[in-house]
């Protein structure tokens, strides 16, 4: 067994205690990682002050997960559990989520820095959306007949993989998690899931939940630790037959390497993104203002499919860049606690990546752009980051190439269709695109032009849980969400039947 800490939240919107289990979650049991002295510490980033340590799992720990999961797959789950036995356990988890609906929020907002109404609204609700939508899926992964003659049957199963390993990011660390553990509880396969280093604790507290729901003891095993040795593990391990990844491109690299070391097992890569967005001439001002501001800072700008190159029209240029300035103005007045009422963004995630974005902020000017509004620390504890706005910037440029992850982002002008779509173009990414106008032709063309996996038109980044969501190019590879998460998790076995051919 290992320990917990207790939290006593005492704030304006949510007052509570909290009590989260710091050790491996492995066959339904907490336990202590191989090396008991081996720890990680939790930071909360509003004030930079450790809140608790978590165990650091090492190489053995992942053996160890893997071995468990391989025998709940074969006893009690996968081909030996109905889909309608799985979709009930899911609904049960997601009606024990939105009954500690708060408590995670507040989780969210402590360990993240998110806003505590955003955490609430956006990422917990989906959560409980993502468990109740992949419920419903449970018992419909279903194969297919074909007709070939009266001799012969063929058909199609849809199997699961038995055991995937699944390594989620710390921007969103519960709605991802959610997003990669439901279907793929949903297609039955068991799962050793690594949450981020930087933000384990609403993970490790659906854990809890999990067991409360009902799943089998090592259907699900968290390991906290490091990328390496633990992510490296289970992108390595023999035994895991799939592996999802959400990150940054560089590190999708290395899981792609060494996944490839011991099996050629698939792999579901959800990376980087340099998204830009595109304002027309005849676009709703207001609206596109609204959106664009929602794209880029949503979240601290610490999103993938963040908004953070934006090309406006000549014809508008100014207009849209005195709303935009007043917009971000506004928006740099609620900047603070995520647990104050009016917070609207809080603080970057770490001191590292906090230091890491000022870096690409002094780049910036370095390189001879034009810091427009922000790009300053906010007080003196804590990694707060004005939210800053570019302009006079070349596409050549550190900062319009390269993903920043935080609230900066760079306006351009633009005067041709042709001349945006190939600027828009020109990068190494293609997670998504947002694109203004009224004019319905001009902005489906564009879109139908646009190398990326997802676009948005006259809105930014609302994404659909039944809607496919991956990449372009360096952005990644395969789908999650809706039925492509169904499929990503299952593999497809062909069955030929003779019924009466004789050779």
């Amino acid at each position: 067994m290992t320990g917990s800490f207790t939290y006593q939240f005492d704030t304006p919107v949510y007052k509570g205690t909290t009590t989260i289990r710091t050790g491996h979650f492995i066959n339904g049991v907490w336990i202590q990682a191989m090396d008991p002295k081996a720890v990680i510490p939790v930071v909360n980033p509003t004030t930079g002050e450790t809140i608790t340590n978590v165990a650091a799992g090492a190489t053995e720990d992942v053996h160890t997960a893997v071995l468990h999961a391989i025998e709940a797959y074969k006893r009690v789950w996968g081909l030996n559990s109905p889909g309608t036995a799985r979709s009930l356990l899911l609904n049960v988890l997601a009606d024990l989520v939105e009954e500690h609906a708060d408590e995670l929020a507040a989780i969210e907002a402590l360990n993240v820095g998110k806003p505590f109404h955003q955490a609430r609204n956006m990422d917990v609700k989906t959560t409980i959306e993502l468990f109740r939508y992949y419920a419903g899926w449970a018992d419909k992964v279903e194969g297919k007949s074909y007709e070939t003659d009266e001799k012969k049957l063929a058909y199609t199963r849809k199997e699961p993989f038995g055991v995937v390993g699944l390594i989620v990011p710390w921007n969103f660390p519960l709605l991802i998690a959610a997003s990669k553990l439901a279907p793929a509880l949903a297609s039955g396969n068991s799962v050793v899931l690594k949450p981020s280093e930087v933000t384990p604790l609403s993970t490790l507290k659906l854990c809890e939940y999990i067991s409360a729901a009902g799943f089998p003891d090592g259907v699900v095993n968290v390991i906290n630790g490091y990328g390496d040795p633990v992510g490296v593990a289970i992108a390595r391990h023999a035994n895991i037959g799939k592996v999802s990844f959400t990150g940054s491109t560089r590190v999708g690299h290395q899981i792609m390497r060494a996944s490839s070391e011991t099996n050629l097992r698939p792999v579901t890569l959800e990376l980087g993104g340099k998204s830009p967005t595109i304002v027309f001439d005849d676009a709703d001002l207001k609206q596109a203002v609204k959106w664009a501001a929602q794209g880029l800072f949503y979240n601290s700008g610490q999103a993938c499919i963040a908004g953070s190159r934006i090309y406006v029209h000549a014809g508008i240029y100014q207009d849209f860049l005195d709303s935009f300035t007043e917009t971000v103005l506004n928006l740099e007045k609620l900047i603070g606690n995520p647990f104050a009422e009016n917070t609207q963004q809080g603080p970057l995630v770490s001191a590292v990546h906090f230091n890491r974005v000022m870096d690409y902020i002094k780049s910036g000017e370095a390189e001879g752009a034009t810091i427009h509004t922000g790009g300053t620390r906010r007080g003196t504890e804590g990694y707060f980051i004005t939210p800053t706005i570019f302009t006079g910037v070349t596409a050549s440029m550190k900062i319009m190439r390269e993903e920043i992850f935080g609230p900066v982002g760079a306006i351009m002008m633009f005067t041709t269709e042709s001349e945006v779509v190939e600027a828009a173009n020109m990068t190494e990414y293609g997670l998504a695109a947002n694109v203004f106008s009224q004019n319905v032709d001009r902005a489906l063309r564009v879109a139908h032009r646009l190398e990326s996996g997802s676009i948005w038109v006259n809105s930014a980044g609302d994404t659909e849980i039944a809607v496919p969501f991956g990449g372009y190019k360096q952005s990644g590879i395969g789908r999650e969400m809706g039925q492509h998460a169904i499929d990503a998790y299952t593999r497809t076995k062909a069955v030929h039947v003779n019924i009466g051919h004789e050779l």
